[in-house]
């Protein structure tokens, strides 16, 4: 049994007492292989088509985004599918207006952009853990409506999905993330503050999509204690959200490699330093 064999097979036996059995790793990488197809021809065709997308996706600590968009991205091109983890803002980024460090990151024609966290930041987590003010607070849900609606009259494709995890849930993934060492990376000092704020947190998710699910850009939430289900929603929803075609790719043929000014290529690098071969 493999490392991750071992962690899923933890994982499913602590998922027991949830609402219901969790999806098995087998059937979830038989739809994930589907649904990864799909968004191959989703990259084709908003490269045919110039489009521009930008998909955002916000949660809870541990809610599962990272695992999301890696599920999202992981057979796609990096030139086209570009991922967005932006760090605490540096205070020349403090002095700008606040979307600044963000719609710098927007897509130019032909390229999907996804936000592991996103300008909702003032929303969530500096409304919660008063980085912010109330008064920029205020603002902000007031503002970010006609913003959006400015980024979608521009053209821009804008899918906003709200991941969404259970208390017991939670605790269960900041306990793995404690124990093992391979996920410790995940575990930050914020989470930690966070941690007993749920109520808080709770009010300022409702805020925020009472003030920001509009028409043009609506959120969507995706219940992920179950983070195979998650991600398979998650991406379903996404390419239903932008419905393509397929783009017919010219067929390759491999020429025929010429011989021409051959020569012993690999006696050149005799002498040279190679990495060992410890595997």
């Amino acid at each position: 049994m493999t490392l991750k064999d071992s962690r899923d097979a933890l994982d499913e036996t602590k998922a027991k007492d949830g609402p219901y059995e969790k999806m098995k790793r087998k059937a979830y990488e038989r739809e994930l292989y589907k649904l990864q197809v799909r968004l191959c021809k989703l990259q084709d065709w908003v490269k045919e088509k110039h489009l521009r997308v930008v998909i955002v996706f916000e949660g809870r600590d541990a809610a599962g985004k990272g695992g999301t968009i890696k599920a999202l991205t992981e057979k796609v091109s990096p030139r086209v599918f570009r991922v967005i983890a932006l760090p605490a803002p540096s205070d020349r980024e403090k002095s700008q207006m606040y979307v600044q460090r963000y719609i710098e990151r927007f897509p130019a024609a032909g390229e999907i952009v996804i936000f592991d966290r996103s300008w909702y930041n003032r929303a969530g987590v500096e409304y919660v853990m008063g980085f912010c003010s109330e008064q920029d607070h205020k603002r902000f849900l007031e503002l970010c409506p006609l913003v959006e609606k400015f980024m979608t009259d521009g053209g821009l494709i804008l899918i906003k999905i709200w991941l969404e995890v259970g208390q017991d849930e939670q605790k269960r993934r900041f306990e793995a993330r404690i124990e093992d060492r391979l996920r410790q990376w995940k575990l930050s000092p914020m989470d930690i503050k966070s941690y007993d704020r749920w109520y808080d947190y709770s009010r300022a998710r409702d805020m925020m999509l009472k003030m920001t699910d509009s028409k043009h850009a609506p959120w969507f939430i995706v219940r992920s204690d179950d983070k195979r289900r998650a991600r398979l929603n998650c991406i379903s929803h996404i390419l239903s959200q932008i419905p393509a075609k397929g783009v017919t790719r010219p067929k390759v043929k491999l020429p025929k490699r010429s011989n021409k000014r051959q020569y012993d290529d690999q006696s050149t690098l005799k002498g040279k330093n190679f990495v060992p071969e410890r595997y």
